[in-house]
């Protein structure tokens, strides 16, 4: 079978192959996939930039696909079932956090960038009618990142004014599109006008470019935020405590432009903020979050689909963040 592989001794840090297909052990389906979407660990991986990392690893967290082969001890009624994977492995019993064996399908273990996979049957969920292929693959780990950050750490209500920072990755735009569904009011923050734009036209309330001096006119505009979705963290955590309203909270699911300095400490105990750090989710996270984009139909933007041949390039337009959504390859 056709797949991408971690390749360090490859100038372009990952390879296409041919390994053996996959056989099913038992409690695991073996799931023909048809499309898979980047995110930005897999870039990560490629930069040699993730720990544990292993050459000839397949790499891949999202894939959406059909089951065509059940393992012993599984119903073989999901065989010819449309479906998506949970790619969060081993969360353990504790809700607020994930154990020790908590891991992340596609390095170190193989991943969904390949025609077959075979994982646990109680990662495979069906697939939301309201979805293709293309968009079933982008939304797990951008969902479910997204969903805990805003519902079960946020405490997402629909009286909250939103602001969620750096839009046009997957989980920010899938933080949008759920926010919204909430009945909040939402904005969002971007360096790029066109997504802005895209922001502005998808409902939400206002678009600030974080290159300009946005603060005083999100303060003015907004009068600050009760809710704010981070994944930049870096120097710009004092902007976020600045635009903050008192009793506010600021989750963050990713530290992009590493630690920050210093912190106005004094502001976050004055106004009694709540900083709060949120990874991937729970499988009753995944299942909640399955269960609201189907009620509300919400729908992944998928920014560009390439065929497996061309990975390369999606890998390229994520490293230099072109893309509104996610990148997906076409796995025939």
């Amino acid at each position: 079978m056709k797949c991408i592989v971690l390749d360090s001794n490859h100038p372009d840090g990952i390879s296409l192959v041919d390994l053996k297909e996959p056989v099913p052990g038992r409690q695991e389906l073996k799931i023909k996939i048809k499309a898979a979407a980047l995110n930005h660990r897999d870039q990560w991986c490629r930069q040699r930039k993730y720990p544990n990392l292993k050459d000839g690893i397949i790499l891949g967290s999202d894939g959406s696909g059909t089951v065509v082969e059940a393992g012993k001890g599984v119903d073989p009624n999901w065989i010819g079932k449309e479906v998506l994977i949970n790619p969060a492995n081993n969360w353990g019993n504790n809700p607020s956090a994930q154990g020790a064996d908590f891991s992340i399908l596609g390095m170190p273990n193989h991943g969904t960038l390949a025609e077959y996979i075979c994982v646990k049957m109680d990662r495979v969920h069906e697939k939301p009618s309201h979805l293709d292929d293309f968009q079933a693959a982008a939304l797990p780990l951008a969902g479910l990142t997204a969903f805990r950050a805003l519902v079960y750490q946020g405490h997402l209500n629909k009286e909250d004014k939103v602001l969620v920072t750096g839009f046009g990755g997957g989980v920010a735009q899938m933080a949008v599109q759920i926010a919204l569904s909430s009945g909040a009011k939402v904005s969002v923050s971007s360096g790029e006008h066109w997504k802005l734009e895209k922001a502005l036209e998808m409902g939400v309330g206002a678009g600030y470019n974080y290159k300009a001096d946005w603060i005083n006119e999100a303060k003015t505009a907004d009068r600050g935020f009760d809710l704010i979705i981070d994944s930049a963290m870096g120097n710009t955590m004092n902007d976020l405590i600045e635009v903050a309203r008192p009793g506010g909270r600021i989750v963050v699911y990713g530290a992009t432009l590493g630690n920050p300095g210093e912190i106005d400490a004094r502001k976050i105990f004055w106004k009694q903020l709540s900083i709060q750090g949120s990874t991937m989710g729970s499988d009753l996270d995944f299942k909640k979050m399955l269960e609201w984009v189907a009620l509300h139909k919400i729908i992944p933007l998928v920014d560009e689909v390439f065929p497996l041949e061309n990975a390369v390039a999606a890998f390229d337009k994520m490293k230099n963040s072109q893309q509104l959504g996610k990148l997906v390859l076409k796995i025939d």
